[in-house]
């Protein structure tokens, strides 16, 4: 019974159902196992997690400019002076001044309604490339969100979770090693604030030396990589100040750290 959930996990259906990607057929026999099995049921909250993980860093916002924009067009609208004649004029002369104005009003009606099936059709080809674009930007996040859900739901990805001390005790960070692929990624969850002149910075501990694996920033929520280090022996977090151009990792800033699983 083990290798069969085994192999039922190993066969994608998971992911493919958390991303909507199944079939009917597909989607009752993932429910089955879901229900019967604790083993397929945990499986699928953790892939839950990983991919609630990757989704937090993908938002937009709403365009700022709309209600502007609708409030210039209301403004700009063309508005009819019409002068009253002071003298008694003829009544044919009254007749062929309505027919004109009418004329007159139907020609600028008739203009205005194409000048904006002009506007609405440029509106809507400008839509269309705009739409276009979106769709090819989509198209890469989405790309770009498989790509980081499969390195997370890789079986030989280990997470580890580093919790700051006493001097840092809200950083959290977690960070995903897959030895296999010689791939690394760091999830900030939350940073402390620092002063303006300080800075958080990661380190790879190796057998004689620490080397930089970058800036960790408090506003940069995104899952994203970072260089592998081969070897590596623990990972570390310090405070640094930014004007340290030595770049040389000091144990007494050190604020967080985790050995890691050698294979």
């Amino acid at each position: 019974m083990e290798k069969k959930l085994q192999t039922f996990i190993n066969s994608g259906l998971i992911d493919k159902y958390i991303l909507g990607d199944t079939s009917i057929a597909e989607s009752i026999e993932v429910e089955h196992y879901i229900s019967e099995y604790p083993e397929i049921e945990q499986e699928y909250n953790r892939l839950q997690n990983n991919l609630e993980i990757i989704a937090k860093s993908h938002s937009v916002e709403a365009p700022k400019h709309i209600l502007a924009s609708i409030l210039e067009d209301i403004e700009d609208k063309p508005v009819i002076n019409l002068n009253v004649p002071k003298h008694r004029t003829p009544w044919y002369s009254i007749a062929a001044s309505f027919v004109a104005i009418a004329f007159a009003v139907m020609a600028f009606m008739l203009y205005q309604k194409n000048m904006s099936l002009i506007e609405e059709n440029q509106v809507v080809v400008d839509e269309i490339f705009d739409l276009r674009s979106d769709i090819d930007s989509y198209n890469s996040k989405l790309d770009n969100v498989m790509l980081q859900f499969q390195k997370l739901n890789n079986p030989e990805t280990e997470k580890y979770v580093l919790r700051g001390n006493s001097r840092a005790k809200d950083l959290k960070t977690v960070a995903y090693i897959n030895s296999i692929d010689k791939t690394s990624m760091i999830d900030v969850v939350s940073l402390p604030k620092l002063p303006e002149e300080q800075q958080y910075q990661i380190w790879a501990e190796l057998q004689d030396k620490m080397v930089s694996l970058g800036i960790l920033d408090a506003n940069d929520r995104n899952l994203k990589s970072i260089p592998y280090m081969e070897n590596a022996l623990g990972l570390s977090i310090t405070i640094e100040n930014k004007n340290n151009a030595n770049n040389k990792a000091n144990a007494e800033n050190s604020v967080a750290e985790i050995s890691l699983k050698n294979k």
